[in-house]
């Protein structure tokens, strides 16, 4: 099938219950998410994600789920404090799932999103992502 159908909006938001399951390298405190880059490295491509992302967000009841370790291997905070470069705007409409939780994002105040991605952190981070919300 053709793309336009696959991931066709219109056709997506029809969708009841649509459930947009994906990864992402990076979430900012905004609920912003990076799914290229690592560093000046471009490592990937968007793919159909950010249409998955908006389907789901319009569809009845539905939910764009982003799942990712709350560290990358390296230790570092796959939670960051804001995003840089080019990063796929999300409008905090996605629910974030790391092995401390799930951060749901839609209806909250940018200052809560902030806060719920924080609590699903890992906990040495977590200081300093809230130094970078205050």
């Amino acid at each position: 099938r053709s793309v336009l159908e696959t991931h066709g909006h219109d056709r997506l938001a029809a969708l009841p219950r649509f459930i947009s399951i994906g990864s992402a390298l990076e979430v900012d405190l905004a609920g912003d998410i990076n799914l290229e880059w690592r560093g000046a490295r471009r490592v990937s491509s968007v793919g159909g994600a950010p249409d998955f992302i908006r389907g789901a967000a319009a569809s009845r009841d539905g939910l764009a789920i982003i799942a990712l370790p709350s560290t990358a291997g390296n230790g570092a905070s796959r939670i960051v404090p804001q995003a840089t470069g080019d990063w796929t705007k999300t409008g905090g409409r996605i629910a974030v799932v790391t092995e401390y939780g799930v951060a749901r994002l839609k209806g909250l105040s940018t200052s809560a999103q902030g806060e719920a991605l924080i609590a699903i952190a890992a906990p040495q981070h977590r200081t300093a992502l809230a130094a970078a919300l205050a």
